[in-house]
């Protein structure tokens, strides 16, 4: 939980789109008897933050600015947050997702299609520049989407010796580790040509890791072998008990604590939803509302799921049956283009 000096309490911080009229970075309470947001404050200190990423310990924030320069800024978590020093250019256009690993923000740029590593220093602020940017190559068969790489996401695995990447353009995972400073391949693993994989969540096992894909409403399911640093694609398990009438454009995934499900988000369709983990594979169990339209990302907290739509311009929140995994909806707050929720 972050500390403000007079008491703990949790917090959730909201991205949005300042282009399409976001209020930039939203700090919210949460309701310590349940799931409820109650917006606080917003500041626009850089253009359209639309991922978010607190550090251990919940006394610093960082964000992408998801704009075609391309760039990560570091906030100091007090009562509010504080833009710390000019945000870092990361040598990439568009980044959409930002995490730490082994003493670096890593950000993965839509547009270059490349992974950039900036250093953290001791004080939790981030270096002038730059320590290393990894160019992704190849293309996939989707000819509007896929004409080059796309790195959507970028992660470590549990264990946190390799950083894991996902590319829509390319239909490919890459693993990866940090040497001197910069982001170096390790392997790059195929999915289904055409799939677009967008997000990879883990098991918290550690030994599975399941990929939303975006040009096909799917989750494949993997087996990961964190020693070896190897991805085995073993199952593509379908979001929707029909198929969609037209793209139906999938987006966030989570997992819950336990183990036990998958939730994803599909904005097309504008719902959510739920999958059993069974052994190796998943198995779709139903879907439920998002609350709003376009849910661009999902996010778990607490036994609670929440959905920042964007498009309605509203984050919604969910309490989750412990028996059946299914989603109820519990509430929402407005924030203009919301993009994703994260705690600290």
């Amino acid at each position: 939980m972050a500390q403000d000096g007079r008491a703990d309490r949790l917090r959730a911080f909201i991205g949005s789109f300042t282009a399409a009229g976001g209020p930039g970075l939203v700090t919210a309470e949460v309701a310590p008897d349940g799931g409820a947001l109650s917006l606080v404050a917003a500041v626009k200190d850089v253009p359209d933050p639309s991922y978010l990423a607190v550090a251990p310990g919940g006394r610093t924030l960082y964000a992408v600015s998801e704009t075609a320069e391309g760039a990560v800024a570091a906030y100091r978590l007090d009562d509010r947050p504080e833009l710390a020093g000019p945000p870092v250019q990361v040598d990439g256009s568009g980044p959409t997702h930002l995490s730490l690993y082994d003493g670096h923000v890593l950000t993965a740029n839509y547009g270059s299609g490349s992974v950039t590593a900036v250093p953290v220093r001791p004080d939790g602020l981030l270096a002038a520049k730059p320590s290393g940017v990894l160019q992704h190559t190849g293309s996939g068969p989707h000819d509007r989407r896929q004409r080059g790489p796309h790195a959507h996401q970028v992660q470590p695995d549990p264990t946190g010796r390799w950083a894991v990447s996902v590319d829509l353009g390319t239909d490919s995972v890459r693993v990866c580790a940090l040497e001197r400073g910069a982001p170096v391949l390790h392997r790059e693993f195929a999915l289904r040509p055409g799939s677009g994989p967008r997000h990879l969540a883990f098991h918290p096992g550690g030994e599975h890791a399941y990929v939303v894909n975006e040009l096909t409403p799917t989750v494949t399911v993997c087996r990961w072998d964190a020693a070896g640093g190897a991805l085995k694609p073993l199952s593509e398990i379908p979001l929707l008990p029909g198929a969609p009438a037209g793209d139906a454009y999938p987006s966030g995934i989570a997992v819950s604590p336990d183990g036990r499900f998958v939730w994803t988000a599909t904005r097309g369709e504008d719902v959510l939803s739920v999958l059993a983990v069974e052994g190796d594979g998943l198995r779709l169990t139903g879907t439920v509302p998002c609350g709003g339209h376009w849910p661009r990302a999902l996010t778990e907290n607490g036994g609670y799921l929440y959905a920042a739509n964007e498009r309605s311009g509203d984050v919604s929140w969910f309490a989750v049956d412990e028996r059946t995994g299914l989603p109820r909806y519990d509430g929402a707050v407005q924030v203009t283009a919301a993009s994703c929720v994260v705690f600290g």
